[in-house]
């Protein structure tokens, strides 16, 4: 098993060239099963979770091909609408199959979702949306079985605004009878770029970008190609490193999707430069402590939760933060403390009392973005860090630690 090795407290300076977006990749990878063609996605990072999905839309019949970060997909002979659970155990976004399958063949059988281990995220949003839709939902052995002769179009109100549930909704809709209106829609970047590239296949999808959705269902849709956005939360998370260790440039970005990380980060008295896609940071000599509360886009996003907090382990001063959207997304909290944060958890909130420096100590990944503010942490901690079950920060980061490295970072990646 793969661990990572970092020498910390060593300065770090230069330019880091931001992947493509994983959470807006996946969605779009699942949609090309609405329809038989081949598409091209360019940008695509080469992550475990866009491998797993690969395998999966491979089991479902559809061919794939991944080249220097282009993806082509032939989903004409795809013919097995199920969705396993030793894959969809591995990854959540394995879920998002469930919309489009049911939409094309009629019926799916897709596994209940696995995937990090930090707390559960419910399907029920997914589940009574279909239902709305007119499709016929069982569970047999942890499986969900949807059947729908067709589809026809309704009016549907998120109790939360569910980036999953509004993408599968959304891929369910596109070709079901009549019109539907989706309610309270999550309005992230990524769910936006799912919705330009139902458009792109034909369907017909207004009020883009807002959280209420009209879709006029459409009887065909056909291939289309798309460069994947890029990934906002590595670029937050490569920001966070810089506000503690020096000045850091991240290019090929979208600074208008880090709007609220960037008001943050300059409350913490950074000094911040934008361009049209490129973000700089220049740390201040002492980090001032910050509270934040974790929102849905456009608020600052919860995978970015954990960053921050290693970021205000070493404030100097105390500050709170509170995650509203995942309750339960605390298990950075005592690897953090073995590295000498001093942080305090109650229900979803974290009471952080900053400290001059941390101290290296072997920790442990728990899951995707743990792993980051584990590394962010490590790289500003005195002594030699040892990370382990780095598989975690491979499903969402494109080789995270040849990044640091090149910005100056003592990093290396160690297999047993």
């Amino acid at each position: 098993m793969d661990r990572i090795i970092i020498q910390g407290n060593k300065p770090l300076s230069g330019t880091v060239k931001i992947s493509g977006a994983k959470n807006a990749v996946l969605p779009v990878m699942a949609a090309t099963l609405l329809a038989p063609g081949e598409f091209t996605i360019h940008k695509v990072p080469d992550l475990r979770d866009t491998r797993t999905m690969m395998k999966l839309l491979n089991m479902i019949g559809a061919d794939t091909t991944f080249d220097n970060g282009t993806l082509t997909i032939d989903s004409s002979a795809a013919n097995n609408p199920e969705a396993p659970y030793d894959l969809v155990k591995t990854m959540r976004a394995s879920f998002y199959v469930l919309g489009p399958l049911i939409s094309r063949f009629g019926k799916v059988n897709v596994s209940l979702p696995g995937g990090c281990a930090w707390g559960p995220r419910p399907v029920d949003y997914h589940l009574k949306g279909l239902e709305q839709l007119g499709a016929k939902l069982n569970l047999e052995s942890g499986n969900i079985l949807a059947e729908a002769e067709e589809l026809v179009g309704t009016d549907i109100y998120f109790e939360f605004p569910s980036v999953g549930a509004t993408g599968n909704i959304a891929m369910a809709a596109v070709r079901a009878r009549g019109t539907t209106k989706l309610y309270n829609c999550a309005k992230e970047p990524e769910i936006t770029q799912l919705c330009e590239f139902l458009n792109g296949m034909g369907a017909n999808i207004k009020g883009i970008g807002t959280d209420t959705l009209v879709i006029e269902g459409v009887n065909e849709l056909r291939p289309a190609d798309i460069e994947i956005i890029p990934d906002r939360i590595e670029a937050g998370t490569f920001l966070i490193a810089g506000a503690l260790l020096g000045e850091i440039k991240v290019a090929d970005v979208k600074p208008e999707h880090l709007e609220n990380v960037i008001n943050k980060l300059r409350q913490t008295d950074c000094e911040i430069k934008a361009t049209k896609d490129t973000v700089s940071i220049i740390p201040p000599d002492n980090i001032k402590p910050v509270d934040m509360t974790t929102a849905v886009f456009p608020g600052f996003p919860t995978d970015l939760q954990a960053q921050w907090v290693a970021l205000m382990s070493l404030a100097n001063g105390s500050s709170v933060v509170t995650d509203t959207v995942y309750h339960d997304r605390f298990s950075h909290i005592p690897e953090l403390a073995r590295l000498g944060a001093n942080i305090k958890v109650e229900n979803n909130t974290a009471f952080i009392r900053g400290k001059k420096s941390l101290v290296a100590a072997p920790v442990m990944s728990t899951d995707i973005r743990a792993s980051a503010s584990l590394i962010i942490a490590a790289l500003a901690a005195r002594g030699k860090t040892e990370i382990s079950r780095v598989y975690h920060i491979d499903r969402g980061y494109e080789n995270i630690e040849q990044k640091f490295k090149r910005l100056g970072a003592d990093i290396y990646r160690k297999s047993d």
